[in-house]
């Protein structure tokens, strides 16, 4: 795949966006250790640092079918969706990976899209209702954008953040415990732990948050832009965020005084950029030169999975209630 703008502009950016990655997972590294060692000394630090490795290493291992089969989604074949696995295709191929990655439709009327896997083994997950409210260049936009996250290896290295966040999380735990301890024996004059040290325990997770959430936004504004330039299409993708941010949200948020749904929640708190801001990077792309358009005639496409409407009841499922 060329580079955005030019070689030089493209090599910064990645460098810049490299070193920023590395800042975080190193921040929330940290944390979990510092948390570990105020527990258990040298031996909590030990500890910690298995376990995470462990799940960094046996987590990509896991096979992406196993989590298709928790959503229910079923593989797309040329007979129902054989546009969609050209555009899948097309993608792989200038994405440079070493394997096409598995197209899979997920019974559900919500729209969402998701990626699983390692760029050798990867499988990309669309929402029937995605199929059925966008059209095709923007769903071609949103796959491009999940293909940029399996070129960039980021399931891995949001698991990994992730991981180091929830087992800084379980220690906040103790914190609570360890307050509960020292509280009576505070009043007797003899704390058993320092207070100083309950306090950091306890507000790790949060600035561990924070901080994976920072990185989260980078790796969304890295796919974006990577999307853009798999399909040389940045429009597309942007009508794909903007149809995907108006059509969203719920019923009963549009009834509140004032509609909490257009209140927006500060850019620290949100693990996604700004949709303005992200459509607005994506049409200042589309002023530059990118590699060439993909042409996707539309065609009528039916339900891809044989299931109806009325059929796509709510349900209570991992990791929650899809519809």
């Amino acid at each position: 795949m060329g580079p955005f703008l030019d070689a030089e502009r493209h090599a910064e950016h990645r460098t810049h966006n490299l070193l920023h990655s590395v800042l975080m997972i190193g921040g929330i590294g940290l944390l979990m250790l510092i948390s570990s060692y105020l527990i258990a000394s040298w031996a909590g630090v030990v500890v910690a640092a298995l376990s995470v490795a462990l799940l960094a290493f046996f987590g990509p291992r896991v096979k992406p079918d196993a989590v298709m089969r928790l959503y229910r989604a079923r593989p797309v074949d040329q007979r129902h969706g054989a546009q969609l696995l050209r555009i899948v295709e097309v993608l792989s191929d200038r994405a440079e990976l070493p394997t096409t990655p598995r197209l899979f439709v997920v019974p559900s009327a919500t729209l969402n899209a998701f990626a699983s896997g390692t760029p050798e083994r990867a499988v990309i997950a669309v929402t029937e209702g995605l199929l059925r409210r966008l059209s095709l260049r923007e769903v071609a936009g949103v796959i491009a954008h999940e293909m940029s996250h399996i070129r960039n290896r980021d399931l891995a290295v949001m698991g990994l953040a992730d991981a180091m966040t929830r087992y800084t999380q379980m220690l906040a735990y103790v914190a609570i415990f360890m307050a509960i301890l020292n509280g009576p024996a505070w009043m007797l004059g003899v704390p058993i732990f320092p207070w100083a040290a309950i306090a950091l325990l306890y507000l790790a997770p949060a600035v561990s948050s924070l901080l994976q959430l920072a990185l989260s936004r980078t790796r969304e504004f890295d796919a974006d832009l990577e999307a853009a330039g798999l399909t040389g299409d940045p429009v597309g993708l942007a009508s794909a965020l903007g149809s995907l941010e108006r059509l969203q949200g719920n019923f009963w948020e549009d009834l509140m005084l004032p509609p909490t749904r257009r209140v927006p929640y500060p850019s620290l708190l949100r693990s996604h950029p700004d949709t303005g801001d992200r459509i607005a990077r994506l049409t200042d792309l589309a002023r530059h030169a990118l590699a060439r358009p993909m042409s996707y005639p539309e065609e009528p496409m039916f339900t891809l999975v044989g299931l109806g409407p009325g059929e796509m009841t709510p349900r209570h499922r991992w990791p929650g209630l899809w519809y």
